[in-house]
């Protein structure tokens, strides 16, 4: 028996229904970059659930998303602002700044943006007589889950709106994850209700059954001009655009993107009971599909070889942080089997 996968929620190819869609379509003659009937469908049917008419793009993965939407964005001299555990921050070899902008790094809390941090870092800003001289912070970029699998709730992102609006900032979401915040029975707020507090979005599908693929929502009206021609200048269109819509048009049927959701969570649950139960210490208390548990380092060695999981950190001297992630693929038989292994250990 192979080891059982925990490691993240990209390590298999894509859900079923998207498989079967793109094997109809196959054949089919379409025209290129995003013209096609598969990606205008596709976009109908996200602006349908958020009852707006924006500009919808669909790029390859997060991190080309995250590079191309903040260049389009920011001028040559302003910067980004977001917590020190940020995607953009730790896991995309400097992209941000190898784009030219400055990631301006703030105190995470759990993850998480404070609303009171920004305030108070942008106070400080234009008190400095010299500030014309610095980076201009102009974004304020978040991910919802966080990198720590928290969430934001509906109040924390009214009152980051709130800063940002009083500085003329823009805020931005990474939601590589959007789908397992969405389902979590801690989420507060509405897929509809959570898009309109952005300037920009993304919507992950690659973390959440499709093969590979981010869907860029731009709602702010400012920021549509032009925004084809970055991607284009970023390398980043597809000519075989349209097997980014069959997937998003598949994804956004029959409310596949929110069951996919809802069974990372019905597996996270199932997990996060269990270890309860067996007496490992959650590091952070995260009510998504990324777990996060103090182990001992022997323990640790030996789950090794059962399990593929993320090592996260040290602890102390005799413990290890350690991630767990459950996806759209996981099957329930295969948390049963973690936690009886971590039980055995």
């Amino acid at each position: 028996m192979g080891k059982l996968m925990f490691l993240s929620d990209y390590m298999e190819g894509c859900h079923i229904d998207v498989l079967k869609k793109l094997n109809e379509t196959n054949m089919e003659s379409t025209s290129g970059y995003g013209t096609d009937k598969y990606t205008l469908s596709a976009k109908k049917k996200i602006n349908d659930l958020l009852e707006e008419d924006n500009d919808i793009y669909f790029l390859l993965g997060g991190t080309e998303t995250n590079q191309v939407v903040i260049d389009k964005i920011l001028r040559t001299y302003e910067g980004v602002i977001s917590v020190d555990t940020a995607h953009i921050v730790g896991h995309e070899a400097g992209a941000i700044e190898f784009g030219g902008h400055k990631v301006i790094m703030l105190p995470n809390h759990d993850g998480k943006l404070s609303s009171l941090d920004l305030d108070k870092y942008m106070i400080n800003f234009y008190k400095d007589s010299s500030y014309p001289h610095m980076v201009q912070p102009k974004m304020v970029y978040i991910s919802n889950p966080t990198e720590c699998g928290t969430l934001y709730t509906k109040k924390e992102l009214e009152d980051i709106r709130n800063i940002c609006d009083k500085y003329n900032l823009y805020f931005y979401c990474d939601g590589a994850r959007l789908a397992y915040a969405l389902a979590s029975t801690k989420n507060d707020v509405s897929f509809k209700e959570f898009a309109k507090f952005f300037d920009a979005f993304y919507i992950g599908g690659t973390k959440c059954g499709l093969l590979f693929g981010e869907a860029v929502v731009l709602r702010n009206d400012s920021l549509k001009p032009g925004f084809f021609t970055t991607v284009k200048q970023h390398g980043a269109l597809l000519a075989k655009g349209r097997i980014l819509g069959v997937q998003f048009d598949t994804l956004f049927t029959d409310d596949l993107y929110f069951k996919i959701g809802s069974n990372a969570i019905k597996c996270a649950n199932i997990l996060k009971n269990g270890f309860k139960e067996l007496g490992y210490k959650e590091y952070i208390d995260s009510p998504t599909n990324q777990l996060f548990i103090i182990i001992d380092n022997d323990k640790y060695e030996k789950l090794k070889e059962y399990a593929e999981v993320t090592y996260w950190g040290i602890y102390d001297d005799n413990n290890t942080i350690i991630r767990f992630v459950t996806s759209w693929a996981t099957k329930e038989d295969d948390c049963y089997k973690l936690l009886n292994i971590l039980k055995e250990l």
